[in-house]
């Protein structure tokens, strides 16, 4: 299947994102709870996808949660305590770019836990989950799939581009080689948390234009009836001219020079 092009992916995308701004509305005007999980293989494409998701939002509403490694406390604490801060509270939506999840994944395939801890967590995580959704949050968990073709293509491209190589570490590079490994690893977390309360949904993001529009249909299909008229603005002549900046203190600085 060809690569989706970027004229098309944007006139497709348009139309999305009146929605999600409706969604946004819906969800103030109710006081609706949005979390949604952003899960998959590096370079899989979490980050588009969540600016896709998100770019026309309010920042002030829809927030971005991507947390660093632990800090010493923080692995001392209960395992799910450093993700419940950041959950939403009425009328917000949350995205998680990576989420409580890492303990299934990275965490359990690099080695940075011990296995027990891993099991522990399978058997948690379904509990956890069933209350934020019996406290009314409305959870979606996406995984976000690709081929290790395009993986390492991706990974190359960071390496030689100088804007993205910030997204390439030495735990991204590690992550080549065990490719199957993270493929065992979710196919185990999938039989214990995929469950009727919080069910996971793949997405194919071997293109991740489609799977961003794939990924938004989705989600903004799983809601309920999001139509809620904007409140009426009044918007009354000016009444003079408009009129320009003057300034008495300081000027500003000079224009970006431009050929």
């Amino acid at each position: 299947m060809p690569s989706l092009k970027r004229k098309k992916y944007e006139d497709l995308l348009e139309p999305l994102e009146e929605e999600l701004v409706a969604m946004a509305r819906w969800a103030r005007h109710t006081g609706a709870r949005i979390c949604v999980v952003f899960e998959g293989r590096d370079t899989a494409g979490k980050g588009g996808a969540i600016r896709a998701v998100s770019q026309r939002l309010n920042p002030r509403q829809c927030r971005i949660v991507a947390l660093s490694k632990p800090s010493e406390a923080e692995m001392t604490q209960w395992y799910f305590q450093r993700y419940t801060p950041y959950l939403p509270a009425a009328g917000e939506i949350v995205l998680f770019d990576r989420s409580w999840y890492n303990r299934a994944g990275v965490e359990q395939v690099m080695g940075f836990t011990e296995q027990s801890r891993v099991d522990q967590f399978l058997t948690e995580a379904p509990v956890f989950e069933r209350m934020l959704v019996d406290d009314g949050i409305l959870l979606f968990k996406y995984w976000l799939t690709t081929d290790q073709a395009n993986q390492e293509e991706r990974l190359a491209e960071r390496l030689e581009d100088p804007l993205k190589r910030w997204k390439l570490s030495p735990i991204d590079l590690a992550a080549r080689e065990k490719y199957a490994a993270y493929t065992d690893a979710r196919e185990k977390m999938l039989r214990a948390t995929h469950t009727d309360h919080a069910p996971w949904t793949l997405v194919d993001f071997n293109d991740q234009k489609r799977g961003r529009l794939t990924l938004i249909r989705d989600l903004l299909d799983r809601l309920p009836d999001t139509h809620i008229e904007p409140p009426a603005l009044e918007f009354p002549d000016l009444g003079h001219a408009p009129m320009t900046e003057t300034y008495s203190v300081i000027e500003p600085i000079d224009d970006f020079p431009i050929d």
